[in-house]
């Protein structure tokens, strides 16, 4: 039985067609521009997963996963900066502290744009940010590595470990202010139109009432494992991205092939992501992660490969692509997923 594509789906395609796709090389070669974000704010879609009380539209994880498919295909640079606003999202719509009521109905409504600055602490137990508790708030001293979407976001989700090996989650404005300076924007073997940064806190003062999360350093990690462990919904955008390419080149035959594949992984992996234990079958989740990734590399690769010389235009999607793919091997990486990785490159 065939169903009818979720509205939010619908939209997203037709942003994607009318608007990412045609000006993802121009985006590449320059920054994401606000009017990018202003157009997903009025879009719906950073609500997608948040409660319906609080103007979101509460779809499941399988239309989120869709959404990101089609951003992340026809934009990355866009999808990776909108794609940090959900888990803060998330976090605070099964939050039970003020904080809640605060900013959850602007954050569904895109009122305000989240970016998150927490991967950090997947670096445990060396600690690049420590949070202290000081006068009715929290300091946190120490360097954010990556922060992207500077400049165009409206709050950060900042996490720090206490010397209890406490992780501390609380929101600060995007901003440079007191105890808070940003680097420059880095340059990028890919992606560097998402605005990334480096953030240096040096007494940021929080106050407890933004703070919507404090959890022990162990049961966050578990937790935070089914991020890490699935494969991401971009790797696959990317995949059929680089497959239409392919088809357009005129390798029809070869695109067919890959995308049974790619549709095969993707289904196991889906389906893996619905388990009701998230921290359950980790090796399935990463060999599957992991496979996602040959395939995608597989379809870039081919569509470079079809291409020929003018694939080595800057303009051309190809070669973009497959630097997209490149930088989605290592987003959101950690020990765990590297190592996963390289044994099976190695077998």
């Amino acid at each position: 039985m065939n169903f009818a594509p979720h509205p939010l789906v619908v939209r997203t395609r037709e942003l994607a067609d009318r608007l990412l796709a045609p000006e993802a090389a121009q985006v590449d070669r320059a920054e994401v521009p606000a009017s990018h974000v202003e157009e997903i704010r009025r879009s719906g879609l950073l609500g997608v997963s948040a409660p319906r009380e609080y103007g979101g539209a509460g779809a499941p994880d399988s239309v989120a996963r869709e959404i990101q498919e089609i951003l992340a295909g026809a934009c990355c640079s866009t999808w990776f900066v909108q794609t940090q606003h959900h888990t803060p999202v998330r976090m605070l719509a099964k939050s039970e502290l003020p904080v809640r009521k605060r900013l959850l109905r602007p954050l569904a409504t895109g009122e305000l744009l989240a970016g998150i600055a927490y991967a950090h602490v997947r670096a445990f137990p060396r600690v690049p940010v420590r949070a202290t508790a000081q006068r009715d708030g929290w300091r946190f001293d120490g360097t954010v590595p990556w922060y992207t979407g500077w400049g165009l976001n409206d709050v950060m989700l900042l996490a720090g470990v206490t010397d209890s090996d406490e992780v501390v989650f609380a929101f600060a404005d995007a901003r440079e202010q007191p105890g808070l300076r940003a680097s420059e924007p880095m340059r990028l073997a890919a992606l560097t139109a998402a605005r990334t940064v480096s953030l240096e806190l040096a007494g940021l003062w929080v106050p407890e009432e933004n703070v919507v999360l404090r959890i022990p350093q162990d049961k966050f990690a578990l937790v935070d494992l089914p991020r890490s462990t699935n494969a991401s919904p971009a790797v696959f955008g990317v995949a059929y991205a680089a497959l239409r390419v392919l088809e357009d080149s005129g390798e029809a035959g070869t695109a067919q092939e890959l995308r049974g594949r790619v549709d095969e992984v993707r289904r196991q992996a889906y389906e893996l992501a619905e388990h009701p234990v998230a921290h359950e079958h980790v090796e399935e989740r990463l060999a599957l992660r992991t496979r996602s990734y040959d395939l995608m590399r597989a379809a870039t690769t081919a569509a470079v490969v079809a291409g020929g010389g003018r694939t080595m235009d800057v303009r051309h999607p190809a070669q973009r692509l497959f630097r997209e793919g490149m930088f989605l091997l290592v987003q959101g990486q950690t020990s765990v997923v590297r190592r996963a990785h390289l044994d099976v490159l190695a077998s």
